[in-house]
């Protein structure tokens, strides 16, 4: 579990699609919350070992709240059944500090947002945070309906310009998202940013092919590929000094907290970044979504809760 948590109380419950409810959160007492960027999001504790992560969609410059959407999943673990049939109004969580690794390049030229149902969330902070600073975007939404679109009502009314953003609600007859050509008639050194399922992902990243990674930006909140748990090698803990075996069936936080060593830790999926840790030595096997192929094959930090090792040991910053 990550290390600082802190209170916060639900101030408003609100329908914004089928299936998709927000929640308004607020500090208990005075204090304001930690600030986030545009594209945070922060580990939500529910109680009984869940923890979920959720984008943060309000608009950073609004520190008296955090505000989260979460989609009802029928085939889920647990986690947004809990948050729609069990929290009311007035209910206290502990949520983590807000963290990103989907940030905004501010200084872009021109921003192109992809969003794909849920995903609109950290989308939509993102559009906040470009109205603010006068930047230019344009907004590319897929949803089955518009009844299934959520936010879409709170983007068209504090959008300037309208006309920037374009729907794609595929059971109303829409044709699908031509993302080779979104991509390509983009105006020159423009970013583009994607979140949505793993299928619009997989489309965007092949459409982005000969796009610089630099400009390529995207989040996901499912695994990415099956945990490393082959096990048979070992990791040598620079900093305790320690060197501990990995056993087939285990990750190797399984093997920290099994010797009784703390990690900070949240989805076990290689999707939140908590567990990021320095590789000093070794090759990392990676499995997470978060890292890009140049950073993998630098091979010079992993997610310890999904990765595992090519090599015989790895050597941590542990």
């Amino acid at each position: 579990m990550t290390d600082m948590t802190f209170a916060v109380r639900v101030a408003a419950i609100r329908d914004v699609a089928h299936d998709v409810r927000l929640f308004e959160l607020v500090a208990e007492g005075e204090a304001p919350l930690p600030s986030f960027v545009a594209g945070a999001h922060i580990d939500v504790i529910l109680g009984e070992g869940m923890i979920r992560q959720y984008s943060l969609l309000n608009a950073p410059d609004e520190l008296h709240r955090y505000v989260i959407a979460v989609a009802r999943e029928a085939d889920g673990r647990g986690g947004s059944a809990h948050m729609h049939d069990a929290l009311s109004i007035g209910d206290s969580l502990r949520v983590s500090a807000p963290r990103c690794h989907f940030g905004l390049v501010e200084a872009a030229p021109n921003s192109v947002l992809i969003a794909g149902g849920i995903g609109i969330t950290p989308i939509w902070c993102m559009i906040q945070r470009l109205i603010a600073i006068g930047a230019s975007w344009e907004l590319h939404y897929a949803a089955r309906t518009r009844t299934h679109a959520a936010l879409l009502d709170d983007i068209e009314r504090g959008s300037a310009d309208t006309g920037r953003v374009r729907t794609y609600f595929n059971l109303e007859g829409d044709p699908l998202m031509d993302l080779r050509q979104i991509v390509a008639g983009a105006p020159s050194g423009s970013h583009f940013y994607c979140c949505g399922p793993l299928p619009l992902l997989e489309a965007y990243r092949a459409a982005c092919t000969t796009v610089s990674e630099n400009q390529v930006h995207f989040e996901q909140f499912a695994a990415a590929a099956p945990a490393a748990l082959d096990g048979g090698y070992e990791i040598e803990l620079a900093r305790s000094g320690k060197t501990l075996a990995v056993a087939p069936g285990e990750s190797i936080l399984d093997a920290l907290r099994g010797a009784g060593l703390s990690a900070s830790y949240s989805c076990r999926e290689g999707i939140c970044g908590s567990c990021e840790t320095a590789v000093l030595g070794g090759t990392p096997d990676h499995r997470d979504a978060i890292l890009t192929d140049a950073e993998r094959a630098e091979g010079r930090t992993m997610m310890i809760c999904c990765s595992g090792s090519l090599s015989p040991r790895l050597i941590l910053d542990l």
